[in-house]
């Protein structure tokens, strides 16, 4: 039944973008209810194109099929095949009663509490708790098997997430000999994985595929050209001043020692050491030598050596990549992780439950909403606040209290208030007070009200402390005193020598 299919995967076509339209048009409170909306559009749209593609074989109709069943129902007794047809859906249904039935149009139906399963689980097993839905990165594990390469030195995880994209020294003291091994490729896929599995879940919408096949290109062209960071092939011999194109490039880089020199004299009186000669014959046996024949270079073992750091110099490109799409996710971590040093478990405890209780509360909300019946969905798309009883207040009096009016002030952060009400309040309120103690005021607060800048309050508390110091002098010098040798002295300072026993 060719036409059967062709009109069901039309009326799926048009549930589901009912269904995507309904949840673009709503407005996610949290972090995680919007990546459970994202994650389920892009279902949607994956079925979409699966869909689409169905349908685009049956219009081919490559086997005849839909001309023949065309044929047939425009042609002979309509009737008749109207209820050979129908014989052969009862037919199907006697040897199949206990098959499920479609229903589309609950299919694509946002669920309620209550109604199946709950709204966001998949997004609760998506993520770790140290990745906060997406927000920050994940790299313990990760930084734990950087810490067991061989020859890397043991750094804190805040600097570990610094320069974990960091392929070449001094950033990562690993040769090029040891990139080889498994244990090196093993972490260098390990991270490329994560960062791309990251993504994935964290930005579900994004045209992904694209942005990782430019990443492939990317790299194609920088093999090709022979400028992959630490991977340019060997083809020059280390001659007297070395190449240049390793370490800091301010020095001289000795490629058998791996080392850079600060001063060519030094370098020189280098070449003639033990551990120079050692490093040297060491490399040569293991046929890394610069000096090799160009011979040795086209044989099948050089050819399979090159394959092998092609695929290592990949995957520390694919991770410089991803971790340049993710700049932001990264500082973000960074924060988090100095943040998060700071508190002690009880209070990351805490932290993880209030978290846990913002989801319960948000989705018993949702609840009671769906409860009340007759009640319609609430029309604002000015975005104006609320009155008393949950409406928008009217626009004539969004625009009479200037409510569309942003005046913002620095010395609480840079926070923006809406109207001229709200800001004139906020002199008094715990934030401005609170910001003008972190600059050190912490008297006559109501002398800086207006000021908003950070500078202009600093000179004002100045001015004030230079008035105030100037007066307690001209008060102290009103009273003068006169000791038994005749020296004149304030009156304040006669006392105090006087308890003293001076005079």
């Amino acid at each position: 039944m060719v036409l059967e299919d062709q009109r069901f995967i039309h009326e799926d076509l048009e549930r589901l973008e009912q269904a995507i339209a309904d949840r673009v048009a709503e407005e996610p409170r949290n972090i995680r209810e919007r990546l459970s909306r994202d994650h389920e559009i892009a279902h949607f749209l994956n079925r979409v194109d699966e869909q689409s593609k169905r349908l685009l074989e049956i219009y081919k109709s490559t086997d005849g099929e839909r001309e023949k069943e065309i044929h047939a129902l425009s042609t002979g007794d309509q009737f008749e095949e109207f209820y050979k047809r129908l014989d052969e859906v009862k037919d199907f249904h006697k040897r199949y009663p206990n098959e499920p039935v479609e229903n589309l149009e609950r299919a694509y139906k946002r669920r309620q509490p209550g109604e199946g399963e709950p709204i966001g689980m998949e997004i609760d097993t998506m993520f770790t708790g140290e990745e906060g839905y997406g927000q920050f990165l994940d790299l313990t594990r990760l930084h734990e098997e950087y810490l067991n390469l061989p020859g890397v030195k043991r750094l804190p995880y805040i600097q570990y997430l610094d320069i974990f994209d960091a392929f070449t020294p001094p950033q990562l003291p690993v040769k090029r000999s040891n990139k080889l091994s498994d244990k090196y490729f093993q972490y260098a896929g390990g991270l490329a994985n994560y960062l791309e599995e990251f993504i994935r879940k964290s930005r579900p919408l994004q045209d992904l595929d694209k942005l990782f096949a430019s990443f492939d290109d990317e790299f194609e062209m920088q093999w090709s050209a022979n400028e992959v960071p630490g991977w340019s092939e060997e083809s020059s011999v280390n001659g007297a001043l070395g190449p240049q194109t390793e370490g800091s490039g301010e020095g001289v880089w000795c490629a058998d020692c791996e080392k850079e020199f600060k001063n060519e004299n030094v370098y020189k009186n280098h070449l003639t050491g033990k551990k120079h000669i050692r490093a040297a014959e060491a490399r040569k046996t293991a046929g890394d030598s610069a000096e090799r024949p160009a011979s040795l270079a086209s044989n099948g073992a050089s050819r399979s050596h090159r394959l092998k750091e092609r695929a290592v110099a990949e995957r520390e490109h694919r991770v410089r990549s991803l971790a340049k799409a993710l700049d932001s996710e990264r500082q973000a971590t960074k924060i988090n992780v100095e943040r998060r040093q700071g508190m002690t478990e009880r209070e990351r405890q805490m932290e993880l439950e209030a978290m846990l209780a913002e989801s319960e509360n948000v989705g018993g909300e949702r609840a009671a909403e769906s409860d009340e019946e007759g009640e319609d969905r609430i029309y604002n798309p000015l975005k104006l606040p609320l009155a008393w009883d949950g409406k928008p207040i009217p626009y004539w009096l969004y625009k009479l209290h200037g409510l569309g009016v942003e005046y913002s002030c620095e010395i609480c952060g840079n926070y923006v208030y809406m109207g001229r009400r709200a800001f004139d309040k906020h002199f008094s309120e715990a934030l401005h007070i609170f910001g003008l103690k972190c600059l050190g005021i912490t008297s006559n607060t109501n002398l800086f009200r207006e000021i908003t800048k950070i500078d202009d309050a600093i000179r004002l508390w100045e001015k004030l402390e230079h008035d105030r110091k100037k007066d307690r002098e001209l008060k102290d010098n009103v009273v003068q005193m006169e000791d038994a040798e005749g020296n004149v002295m304030p009156e304040r300072i006669y006392l105090d020598l006087q308890k003293q026993g001076i005079l």
